[in-house]
């Protein structure tokens, strides 16, 4: 016997009702018993009793219909039945309980690989950048990520984790607030200086106007007035598209206007390249989780992802400033 703990360990972890694991514990006794050499000797590592021992033993023996052990006063031997289960089972309790000390390691410290989904854009500028700094802080660390736009299920998916943009989570998922994302309404000068410069939302619906597929009220955008009145447009666009990324090109491009989520822009209006209408005007604003299945015995792993985007996002992310 080279670990008595071990062995210890898998008996109590098994020893509860139902017939296919109580075989599991009298198995386990059993391989105790012939390494340890004797009844005595196998009850004290398991701190049982050598009747309760004894008793693992029997039943098991009548359960396979075969004597496994023969018994003498001096000592123990295996019969041609009692070797066959005693070879094929040590290497599977072994391989139980290696599998239980990985799944206790992995909910110790961020290891393993952590599934994400993420939207495409959002993605490719934000957490793509991110994750080098995130493997060199947890370096047990592998990760598989998917970036989409459409709305994924989380769990029929197989994600740990999902990056999302919007007004309220999924309430039959888990959430947690990463940070805001702000839009701005742009447009490049050269489109500006072709075709004037919106000064209210009303006039957006003579403009030529980009739309996001799969943004909330895409053709019908909602604003704020410096003096708190709520007002909206109907935009009808000639150009749809169902990526962000993609939508830039084509503002920069001198396309036309479109309401953008400033992670994608932010960068382009501080440089000039873009032009944020509508002063005194502000659009809509919903936020950015995380997303996962679970709350109880949340693996660390997803925790370090989590805390590590929110603090690399926070209430005024970068793309703002």
């Amino acid at each position: 016997m080279d670990n008595p703990t071990k062995w210890n360990n898998i008996v109590h972890k098994y020893r509860i009702k139902g017939h296919d694991l109580d075989s599991l514990t009298d198995i386990a006794v059993f391989v105790e018993v012939v390494d340890a050499g004797s009844f005595t000797a196998a009850a004290g590592r398991l701190s049982l009793s050598k009747a309760v021992v004894s008793k693992y033993v029997t039943r098991l023996e009548n359960r396979l219909g075969a004597r496994l052990l023969n018994r003498t006063t001096r000592r123990l031997s295996l019969t041609e039945a009692g070797r066959l289960l005693y070879e094929r089972s040590r290497g599977a309790l072994e391989e139980i309980d290696d599998a239980s000390a990985a799944v206790s390691r992995l909910n110790q410290a961020p290891r393993g690989t952590l599934r994400i989904n993420a939207p495409m854009s959002f993605g490719v500028l934000h957490v793509a950048p991110a994750m080098p700094a995130f493997l060199e802080r947890y370096p047990e660390l592998a990760l598989d990520v998917e970036f989409d736009d459409r709305k994924v299920d989380v769990v029929a998916g197989g994600f740990d984790v999902s990056v999302r943009i919007a007004q309220l989570p999924d309430a039959s998922l888990i959430a947690r607030r990463l940070g805001p994302c702000r839009h701005a309404v742009v447009a490049s000068p050269a489109y500006l200086d072709r075709r004037g410069r919106p000064r209210t939302p009303a006039e957006l619906a003579v403009h030529d106007v980009l739309t996001y597929r799969y943004q909330h009220s895409a053709r019908e955008w909602h604003f704020t007035a410096a003096d708190g009145r709520a007002t909206s447009v109907v935009v009808d666009g000639r150009v749809r598209m169902n990526n962000s990324l993609a939508l830039r090109e084509a503002l920069l491009a001198g396309a036309g206007i479109a309401r953008m989520p400033t992670f994608a822009v932010g960068e382009d209006i501080r440089a000039g390249r873009l032009v944020r209408l509508l002063a005194g005007y502000d659009a809509v604003e919903v936020s950015i989780y995380a997303v996962y299945a679970e709350r109880r015995h949340l693996a660390p792993k997803v925790r370090a992802f989590i805390d590590f985007m929110a603090g690399r996002i926070g209430e005024r992310p970068a793309w703002d400033a």
